[in-house]
C-alpha cells in the first residue's frame, strides 16, 4: 500500500492542453511528468476517464507509482502553484446519479413536503432511493450557477401554474465517488465488492430550485427541480485514502435484502460543513448516511444496468439528526419558516450573489476539498 495518496484532477497551464494530475500541497504536477509506467493515453487524455478505466489493479498500481515518484521529489520540477493553472471537471460523466441516502434528511422533507402524512414512504428502509440527474451540467468547483426559471405551484388550489424565476434556490451538501467500469450489462455489482469499482470520493452540491421541484415532484419525482446544475469539487480523492475512516453505520432495521448486504463498519468519518457568503451556516458528517456507496452502486446494477468508467454517484443531502447538521437550507429554514443571520443579513433560501462552499475532512485527516459556486441572476431574453 502506499505511505500516502493524492488527489487526481485535470489542469491546463497557460498556452497548454488539459492534462491529468496530482495535486501537492498548494501545487499540481502533471501525471505525464512523473516517470510512470502507464499508457500515454492516460497521461494525455483531456479528462481521467481512461485512467478510471484501468479498473482496481491499475489504480493501486498507479497509487503506488505516483507515491514513489513524490517520495522521490520527481513532482518538484513539474509542479506549478495552482493560482497559474486552470482546474478543469475532471471527468467526462456519461451517467449522473443521485440518492436519497440520509434518514435525517428524507425525514425532514417528508415532514416539509408531506405534513400530516408518515415521513418515510415504505421502501425507503429497504433500498436506496434514488434518480437519474443530468450528467451535461456537472460542472467543476468555481463555475458560476444560475438561478433557473420553471413553472411554480398555483397561488390557490385549482388554478393556473405561473413562470418565472426559482424563488426558493437551494444547496445540498453531497458525498459522491466517481467509478471506474463495471461488468457487462446484465451482471449485477455484490455489495461486498462494489467498492472495487468506486475509484474516489467528491464533495457535491446538487443545487436544488425547491418551488419548481414542489409543483413538478409528484408522480415521477426530480427532474427539472435537479437538473441545471451540480458542482462537483476538481480533485477526486482516492477511495483507498479512507480505509481509517470506516465507522458503524446508522443501524439498519429491517435488515436489507441479501443483495444489499455488507459488513461492517460500512460508514465513512467526514466532516462536513457549509459555508454561505464565508460564514459556516451547519456541520454534518457521512457517517449520518443510512446506505453506503457500496450498497448505492449495488441498488443501481439491481436489475443489470451498467456502470462505466466517469460515472458519477451521490449520496442526496447528508443531513445529522439535529438542527445545526443539515445539510440544505429547505432544513436549515425549514421550509423558510425560521430564517437565519449570515453576517448581518437575514436569509432562509439563495440570493443572487450569494456564495457556497462545502468542505469535507475525513477523521483520519484526509483533506477532501472543496465545493464553491457563486450564484447568477436569470439570464436576461434573448
Amino acid at each position: 500500500m502506499p505511505d500516502a495518496y493524492f488527489p487526481y484532477g485535470v489542469v491546463r497551464a497557460p498556452g497548454e492542453p488539459p492534462r491529468p494530475a496530482i495535486r501537492v500541497g498548494a501545487g499540481a504536477a502533471a501525471l505525464a511528468a512523473l516517470e510512470l509506467d502507464v499508457a500515454p493515453a492516460v497521461l494525455e487524455a483531456p479528462d481521467l476517464n481512461p485512467l478510471l478505466a484501468l479498473g482496481a489493479a491499475g489504480w493501486a498500481d498507479l497509487h503506488e507509482q505516483v507515491a514513489a515518484a513524490v517520495r522521490a521529489g520527481r513532482h518538484e520540477r513539474a509542479s506549478l502553484p495552482l493560482s497559474e493553472l486552470e482546474t478543469l471537471l475532471p471527468i467526462a460523466a456519461g451517467d449522473y446519479v443521485d440518492f436519497y441516502a440520509s434518514l435525517s434528511h428524507a425525514t425532514n422533507v417528508g415532514r416539509i413536503f408531506r405534513p400530516g402524512a408518515e415521513p418515510l414512504l415504505p421502501n425507503w428502509r429497504h433500498l436506496p432511493v434514488g434518480y437519474h440527474g443530468r450528467a451535461g451540467t456537472v460542472v467543476v468547483s468555481g463555475t458560476a450557477v444560475r438561478r433557473p426559471c420553471g413553472q411554480l405551484s398555483p397561488a390557490e388550489p385549482g388554478g393556473a401554474p405561473a413562470f418565472g424565476p426559482e424563488p426558493r434556490l437551494d444547496l445540498e451538501l453531497e458525498l459522491g465517488w466517481v467509478t471506474g467500469d463495471g461488468p457487462p450489462r446484465g451482471e449485477l455489482i455484490d455489495a461486498g465488492r462494489a467498492g472495487d469499482h468506486i475509484f474516489g470520493l467528491v464533495l457535491v452540491n446538487d443545487w436544488s430550485a425547491r418551488a419548481i421541484q414542489r409543483w413538478e415532484y409528484q408522480p415521477l419525482g426530480p427532474f427539472l427541480g435537479k437538473s441545471f446544475a451540480t458542482s462537483i469539487s476538481a480533485w477526486i480523492v482516492p477511495y483507498a485514502a479512507f480505509a481509517g475512516a470506516r465507522v458503524p453505520g446508522p443501524v439498519q432495521e429491517p435488515a436489507p435484502l441479501p443483495h444489499l448486504r455488507v459488513h461492517e463498519p460500512r460508514a465513512l468519518d467526514i466532516d462536513l460543513a457549509i459555508e454561505l457568503n464565508e460564514v459556516v451556516i451547519s456541520r454534518s458528517n457521512a457517517r449520518h448516511l443510512y446506505w453506503s456507496p457500496e450498497q448505492m452502486l449495488a441498488h443501481a446494477t439491481t436489475n443489470g444496468a451498467t456502470v462505466r468508467a466517469g460515472d458519477l454517484f451521490a449520496s442526496g443531502t447528508v443531513s445529522g439528526p439535529e438542527p445545526g447538521s443539515y445539510g440544505s437550507l429547505l432544513e436549515v429554514s425549514w421550509d423558510g419558516r425560521d430564517p437565519i443571520d449570515v453576517g448581518g443579513e437575514s436569509r432562509t433560501f439563495l440570493q443572487d450573489g450569494d456564495t457556497v462552499v462545502l468542505r469535507g475532512r475525513a477523521g483520519s485527516g484526509v483533506e477532501l476539498g472543496e465545493v464553491a459556486g457563486t450564484v447568477q441572476p436569470v439570464r436576461a431574453a434573448r
